[in-house]
């Protein structure tokens, strides 16, 4: 693919669930290094969208690319090793021990028979060290905290090595410390790696200090889409999140809080 070529591509897509609709004749772009936010209210349909995206949704209509080919011309093992998706909810559906489990990551990169390599295991317990998780390799799963099994998921993910990441809530059951050295690394998957990062994100601060661009959904098909700096506007975040509020800087950082 050309250089040129989105890492993700929307075109003119409605996104609804039975008659509703989060968004309509949305056009979206997201390149090589660019790391974008979603951002709206409890039930906007941000989850809807980023699935969309991800592949794992159809839209109900346009049409959705990824490296400029769609995700059914592409199949499953080919899409998974452009595209790395992690999900806001998940389950285990068996006990295994954290490097175990974050070994899955590697699996788009074997083949049919495949066994994980020496070099697998390499990358995933770099991946476990930056989540500051290198001790836990042999813990059982069901034995970690919300965080540490958030942590984990974003280790199997960053394990898979995806050139687009695509992040619904990445900061969830995150402690103050953890939930910036998560954003920030992903921010520097984007800067060094040249990777694309979509995320969902709650606090618009952080979207506004990490991210190039924003989507705003409003819930009720109309959306905005446009740089950061743009889009967090005091303006218009009081009219997504439905309720006043007030900016505040400090060493250069913007902070929004409730009026």
């Amino acid at each position: 693919m050309s250089s040129r070529t989105p890492l993700l591509e929307a075109r003119q897509i409605t996104v609804s669930i039975g008659a509703k609709t989060f968004c309509r004749n949305l056009d979206l772009t997201l390149r090589a290094g660019e790391r974008l936010a979603i951002l709206g209210r409890n039930g906007a349909g941000k989850s809807t969208l980023l699935s969309v995206l991800a592949g794992l949704r159809a839209p109900q209509a346009g049409t959705v690319l990824i490296n400029g080919a769609s995700y059914a011309t592409l199949g499953a093992r080919k899409s998974a090793l452009i595209r790395g998706w992690l999900p806001q909810v998940r389950g285990d559906a068996f006990a295994s021990t954290v490097l175990e489990t974050a070994m899955v990551g590697r699996h788009p990169h074997l083949d049919r028979w495949g066994w994980e390599t020496d070099k697998d295991a390499k990358i995933v317990r770099e991946a476990l060290a930056a989540v500051d998780l290198a001790s836990f390799e042999q813990r059982d799963i069901q034995t970690l905290s919300g965080g540490e099994r958030q942590r984990l998921a974003i280790a199997t993910l960053l394990a898979q090595a995806p050139q687009l990441f695509l992040l619904d809530e990445p900061i969830a059951h995150l402690d103050m410390k953890h939930q910036i050295a998560m954003v920030e690394l992903f921010a520097g998957a984007a800067r060094d790696c040249g990777a694309g990062v979509a995320m969902v994100l709650h606090e618009p601060a952080l979207a506004w200090r990490f991210c190039d661009r924003v989507v705003l959904i409003h819930g009720d098909g109309h959306t905005e889409t446009g740089p950061a700096r743009e889009m967090l506007s005091i303006e218009r975040l009081s009219a997504l999140y439905q309720y006043p509020l007030n900016a505040i800087e400090c060493d250069g950082r913007i902070s929004f809080i409730p009026s």
